[in-house]
């Protein structure tokens, strides 16, 4: 069965908001406690492991996003993109920079540098690579392994125009608190299809991060509550 992509997530009601989960402690959202919690890692189990069923007739294909989280003075800050609207698949969404792996990629690691540098222009010698979250399977056939990585400030974007629309900033300090995560419920052909979602009001507009994105932020806040 095919299944319909969700064109206006923004209008599925809201069925619940996990306000009564504790928030990450801000001593867990620095640097050194997240590169600590991440670098003893092998094989967690995630809270999401994908959106569901993948849509009919796509082969499964392996990529990689990264988890871009820019050193700030005021904290650090998640580095994500708005998708353009022409795209095939996820258009228009908030997304990581990331992509599909390609032959030359010898690892997850390569295949989210080489996107990001290509999607955003964000240059290698500002990353540090710190870690891996569990690979998430979308409903397009993805399997995508979210790379940590911390960011030091100075770099200049320079955004691919085809594929990102823009990049913007959002503090982890909001991302990691669970009054801002929204589950979203509804029925589609006699079955039930859920996603999270967290709301960024930036300095002009709204920002609606839903879908994969925030269920793979959802599994490192869950991560480094328990840590």
């Amino acid at each position: 069965m095919n299944r319909p992509a969700i064109t206006q997530p923004q209008l599925v009601p809201v069925t619940s908001i996990d306000a009564h989960l504790p928030a990450v402690p801000a001593d867990a959202l620095t640097p050194q406690s997240i590169r600590a919690r991440l670098a003893p890692l092998t094989v967690w189990t995630p809270e999401f492991a994908g959106d569901g069923s993948p849509f009919a007739g796509r082969e499964p294909a392996g990529a990689a996003v990264l988890v871009p989280l820019v050193q700030r003075a005021a904290g650090l800050n998640l580095l994500l993109t708005r998708r353009t609207d022409h795209l095939r698949d996820h258009a228009g969404q908030i997304s990581f920079p990331g992509g599909r792996v390609e032959p030359e990629d010898d690892s997850p690691v390569a295949t989210a540098l080489r996107e990001t540098e290509e999607e955003i222009g964000l240059s290698r010698g500002y990353i540090e690579v710190i870690g891996q979250l569990p690979v998430y399977s979308t409903v397009t056939a993805f399997q995508v392994t979210p790379v940590v990585a911390l960011i030091e400030p100075g770099f200049t974007l320079q955004l691919d125009a085809f594929e990102v629309a823009e990049a913007f900033e959002v503090p982890l300090v909001f991302l990691m608190n669970p009054a801002h995560h929204c589950h979203h419920t509804f029925e589609f052909a006699g079955a039930e299809r859920r996603f999270l979602s967290m709301r960024w009001q930036g300095d002009d507009r709204e920002y609606f991060i839903w879908g994969a994105t925030a269920a793979m932020l959802r599994n490192l806040y869950r991560l480094l509550i328990t840590g």
